[in-house]
């Protein structure tokens, strides 16, 4: 005997995926303006706990940045670094120089070219990132646990669309595999 089909079930027809350009009703400016404002108080949020930490040691989000992508590619040149930061030699330097000298990072000349200087972090360093990466973690855990796998695709999509050609070539960077420290790509 088959089995039962409610009527809800019969009653909602199969979709089918909708042609590029149809319901682009979340391309109104009311829309747009909504995902302006939701990613400013998430990066507030996301921001938050991290900010707490670094305040207490003198430091700011810029230090956090070093530190997080220091982090993430152990022996990245400053090259490398200023390419993923956008920023100016003089702005990394006003914030890479005390951390040299307070003992979260050390630089070292490259091997086959001497005039490069790669960036690794100290025991003390890393401590302080996996602190902030600790206390960033539970807030994205907590999301992509509410949102579900399919979001979780979704946002980095929308993410990665956001990003302009030089964050993707500095995200592809971070993201490939490791070069051998002091040699080029």
């Amino acid at each position: 005997m088959p089995a039962k089909i409610s009527a809800q079930s019969a009653e909602v027809p199969e979709r089918s995926p909708l042609p590029a350009g149809r319901n682009l009703l979340f391309l109104r400016e009311e829309e747009l303006r909504l995902a302006q404002d939701l990613l400013f108080f998430g990066y507030r949020d996301f921001t938050a706990g991290a900010d707490e930490i670094l305040v207490e040691l003198g430091m700011g989000r810029a230090h956090h940045r070093v530190l997080h992508f220091v982090g993430r590619r152990p022996g990245i040149t400053v090259g490398d670094l200023l390419g993923i930061l956008a920023i100016t030699k003089q702005s990394l330097g006003r914030v890479l120089q005390p951390m040299v000298e307070d003992g979260y990072v050390t630089q070292t000349p490259g091997r086959s070219d001497r005039r490069q200087r790669l960036l690794t972090l100290t025991e003390k360093g890393a401590a302080l990132e996996r602190r902030l990466f600790e206390r960033q973690r539970e807030t994205i855990m907590r999301a992509y646990r509410e949102a579900g796998p399919v979001a979780v695709e979704g946002f980095r999509r929308v993410m990665r669309g956001l990003m302009g050609e030089q964050a993707t070539a500095a995200f592809e960077l971070l993201e490939g595999p490791a070069a051998e420290p002091g040699t080029s790509r």
